[in-house]
């Protein structure tokens, strides 16, 4: 391992380098020693200057690093060395202080200063120590949010001193050394076109192609490397390779995560790498138990972006593990472990119940990326829980101000989708129309649209904005530069407007031109109606030919002038007797059969979708006797004659009005 002379680095000038030196020095006055450092640092800085970009200064050979700053460097305007005594405090050793001491020390640090006081009270320091500082300096400097390092660390002697060391003898570092400065000082932002960083990758190269370098400086290296040179570069496919001949029981957990960021940052070339991958997703079984909540959340992304469809053991339990850690996860990991199990349709009840418990008790707290990731994720699985949709909608209420117009919209569409109605639903939706009255030209069109169209559903109908949705102006505006509108947002506009009719007589707005409307709500990609159940369907079918005697009674799939499309459609004459589907004369009365599998309804409940609702009350609106047929009630049916007879209750009972 190599050490680093901080003390040697510290005093870097032909001056000090004869013997007796210090001696010398505490010999002089102070003014003196002030005068002789300050003529030999001047060189290392350049002038203030207005640079956007970055940040220039040069050490005591004149070989100047860049960092991605934005600030340039000035000359120290604080002697570096301002008491005679400061050398003394030099004197502490690390010879013989242990490693995780260090590291635990560097640990408690809130602050780059803190790193670099505490380093320049050593004399010498083991590279990969130092190195360690270099990222801990990192880490300090990200929370704040920044990725400019602030110019006194620029400036500060001992960051100074690592560096030149670093630069001057990259031969002479230890593997872990070298490639965990260069990591660090990658993340730091120092130019990669500096002599600092040229010399560091340049050895790692070296080493490379010697085949020197073990499994975890592999991965760090490739890491480094697609950040400097992006995730093209030649050498990066030499580092992939040689890890593909490393056995994986040598990866370290924390390995296996790296390896697959580096696959994923190279997600063009998956199928070359796709036999490998495969080997990675099997291995990662073994491994999930020790993972930490941000290397799951790493590794749910990467599977994500390199399409591992097939890995879905490995994503189910990752799943598992993910339960445990929802409280530990940070705003931005908890949303990549969203979108995974979005991406995979993966969701488990623990997993539902550990968010409910996290998002009921943070809630107004939360970030509303997380919020309305939440919500999107309940929405796409048609989760209807109550925790956390009154907790969100107490959220709005309190804070509407602080979330985005996309982000609103997607608060709001679950409460449509879901079929709910929270306790403070008045609260809300008044909240909701104030936003919108007041920020009404921020949201895109397609957004709003999406938006009413939800509140529609729950019969919160936006009657004060359907004038301008369905004005030309709108209309324009949501067609933008297509040549024509999208089935969805036609889809939408027609239930809006029929919903109008409906629901708000009372509306006497513009009208939803006859060319916006569509002849059908049921479409294969954009529909607002669910499809029937195909086996539910089939088993209906048998009873209702057992019961009414012949299939010629009762009709299927047919398509309301209304554009909604009935499961089954039964016609009755003005005394209530069942006439052949055929007969359109003498029909008094139609019975549509809603025939609803577990598609319909929210997941693992009896809850209907905000969709299926709104069907069935338009449909009694339009004059339709609606009987609703759903899946667990047929499944409680154990013979074919109890089905006939469920069927006889559900069609002839007293008030029906069905006779037969």
């Amino acid at each position: 391992m190599a050490l680093i002379t901080l003390r040697r680095n510290l005093c870097h000038l032909s001056d000090f380098r004869i013997q007796g030196a210090l001696a010398a020095l505490k010999n002089q006055p102070v003014n003196h020693v002030h005068k002789v450092v300050k003529e030999h640092l001047c060189p290392w800085f350049c002038s203030l200057q207005s640079e956007p970009f970055r940040v220039r200064f040069h050490h005591a050979c004149c070989k100047k690093f860049h960092s991605e700053n934005g600030n340039a460097l000035h000359p120290v305007g604080e002697p570096v060395f301002s008491q005679i005594h400061d050398w003394d405090r030099l004197e502490e050793n690390l010879k013989n202080v242990d490693e995780q001491r260090f590291y635990r020390r560097l640990s408690n640090f809130t602050s780059s200063e803190e790193v670099l006081h505490f380093i320049s009270t050593l004399q010498t320091l083991p590279d990969t120590m130092a190195a360690g500082a270099l990222q801990r300096i990192y880490e300090v400097e990200k929370k704040d949010g920044d990725q400019r390092l602030p110019r006194e660390i620029l400036e500060n002697s001992a960051f100074q001193a690592l560096c030149i060391q670093f630069e001057q003898e990259p031969s002479n570092l230890s593997n872990t050394g070298l490639v965990t400065a260069l990591q660090a000082l990658t993340l730091l932002y120092v130019d990669p076109q500096s002599s600092l960083l040229l010399n560091l990758v340049a050895e790692c190269h070296h080493r490379l192609q010697r085949g020197g370098l073990e499994v975890h400086s592999l991965c760090v290296l490739g890491e480094s490397l697609i950040k400097l040179q992006g995730p093209g570069c030649a050498t990066l496919e030499l580092i992939i390779c040689q890890l593909q001949g490393e056995k994986l029981e040598k990866f370290a957990p924390e390995d296996i995560v790296a390896l697959y960021r580096i696959l994923q940052a190279c997600a063009e070339k998956v199928d070359r790498h796709q036999t490998f991958l495969n080997q990675i997703n099997n291995f990662s079984l073994s491994v999930v138990s020790n993972l930490s909540p941000k290397s799951l959340s790493q590794m749910l992304t990467a599977l994500v972006v390199l399409d591992q469809t097939q890995a879905l053991p490995l994503v189910i339990k990752l799943g598992k593990y993910v339960v445990r850690h929802v409280p530990h996860f940070t705003n931005e990991e908890l949303v990549k472990v969203l979108e995974a199990f979005i991406y995979f349709g993966h969701n488990d009840r623990f997993f539902t119940k550990a968010l409910e418990q996290h998002v009921a008790s943070l809630c107004l707290t939360l970030d509303p990326e997380v919020v309305s990731k939440v919500m999107e994720y309940c929405c796409r699985k048609q989760i209807l829980s109550i925790p956390i949709l009154n907790a969100v909608a107490e959220t709005f209420v309190c804070q509407s101000e602080k979330f985005s117009p996309s982000q609103i919209s997607e608060l709001i569409e679950p409460f449509g989708k879901l079929n709910y109605l929270p306790p403070n639903a008045s609260a809300l939706f008044r909240k909701l129309e104030n936003t919108l009255l007041t920020h009404f030209n921020y949201f895109p069109p397609k957004t709003l649209l999406k938006l009413l169209h939800s509140c529609s559903l729950i019969e919160c109908h936006p009657v004060n904005f359907m004038s301008k949705i369905f004005s030309p102006y709108f209309l324009q505006q949501l067609q933008g530069n297509e040549s024509c509108l999208d089935r969805l947002s036609l889809a939408q506009l027609t239930q809006l407007f029929l919903t109008s009719i409906l629901e708000c007589p009372f509306y006497k707005g513009p009208k939803l031109l006859p060319k916006y409307q569509v002849k059908s709500f049921l479409t294969p990609c954009c529909s607002l109606e669910t499809p029937v159940d195909f086996q539910l369907y089939k088993s209906v079918m048998t009873g209702l030919i057992d019961l009414l005697g012949a299939r010629l009674y009762f009709a299927s799939k047919v398509l309301t002038p209304y554009r909604y499309t009935v499961d089954v459609e039964i016609k009755l004459d003005e005394e209530g007797f069942v006439l052949p589907f055929t007969v359109d004369e003498d029909v008094h009365k139609r019975v549509a059969l809603c025939i609803d599998g577990p598609k319909r309804f929210c997941l693992n409940s009896k809850h209907l979708l905000g969709k299926e609702a709104m069907k069935q009350r338009h449909l009694r609106l339009l004059g339709y006797h609606v009987v609703q047929i759903p899946y667990y009630e047929i499944e409680m049916l154990k013979s074919r004659l109890e089905l006939v007879e469920y069927l006889q209750r559900k069609l002839f009972s007293q008030n029906a009005g069905i006779h037969w």
